[in-house]
């Protein structure tokens, strides 16, 4: 059974302000939740229409049945569980190695895809501008599918982050480098610009190397690929340079 007190609440973590009120947000389904479960992330609560999850204790697991799950999912089609995850404290940024900053990208989807392929590529540090959908929107933690545990994710003034690097900096523009001739180093910034908009002025004005995936088609009218599409193929080129 669930109260409405815990109802509320949890409905309330769809919105950001509520979940950073509260310093809590939520997954659900099972591959989600046991990832979070394996790391680092404290949870708060575990809500489940089966008796699974036999590590977590009784004090912090309710079961509950399709109905009450359906009113605190946020999902059309609810999984069998949600649980409540208490946000852990930000990390210090890893300014070494490949990293891959995000100008303004709002799609949560976009961003769980994102971050699942850094977890992939091995790129251990995401920086996001200030802009960027929040990582704990359950639309992202969804989409991540656990990835969410294994990528240290900062949130800064992007434009004051790559003025002061001293990292080489990479963009990526219709008019770039062809990046299947470009000599790519094993440490960097990678930018990957706003799904309508691109790479914003103020940040274009500090890359140092444009990139661009060259189109192959015939007619070339595609105006342009997917961000997290895009973000795919620039990782792995690369991770392929540095073989």
């Amino acid at each position: 059974m669930v109260s409405k007190n815990q109802i509320k609440l949890i409905t309330s973590l769809q919105q950001k302000k509520y979940r950073f009120t509260n310093k809590l947000f939520f997954a659900e389904g099972v591959k989600v939740i046991q990832e979070l479960l394996q790391s680092n992330f404290e949870l708060d609560h575990l809500y489940t229409t089966q008796n699974d999850f036999e590590e977590v204790i009784n004090g912090k697991k309710t079961l509950i049945d399709d109905v009450d799950l359906k009113k605190i999912s946020a999902l059309s089609s609810p999984n069998s569980c949600l649980a409540i995850f208490k946000m852990p404290i930000e990390k210090e940024m890893i300014e070494s190695g490949l990293i891959l900053a995000l100008d303004s990208i709002r799609d949560p989807g976009n961003l769980g895809t994102i971050l699942r392929l850094c977890d992939w590529f091995g790129i251990h540090q995401l920086v996001c501008s200030k802009e960027t959908v929040d990582i704990y929107n359950p639309k992202v933690v969804q989409a991540t599918m656990g990835s969410i545990a294994r990528v240290n994710v900062s949130y800064v003034d992007l434009n004051t982050f790559i003025a002061q690097t001293k990292l080489p900096v990479f963009g990526t523009f219709m008019d770039g480098e062809n990046i299947y001739k470009t000599t790519l180093p094993q440490e960097g910034i990678i930018i990957m610009g706003n799904e309508a908009n691109g790479i914003s002025p103020e940040i274009e004005r500090l890359v140092q190397n444009r990139l661009t995936i060259p189109r192959f088609g015939e007619i070339q009218k595609t105006e342009s690929l997917n961000v997290a599409t895009a973000t795919a193929i620039i990782l792995s080129e690369f991770r392929r340079n540095s073989l």
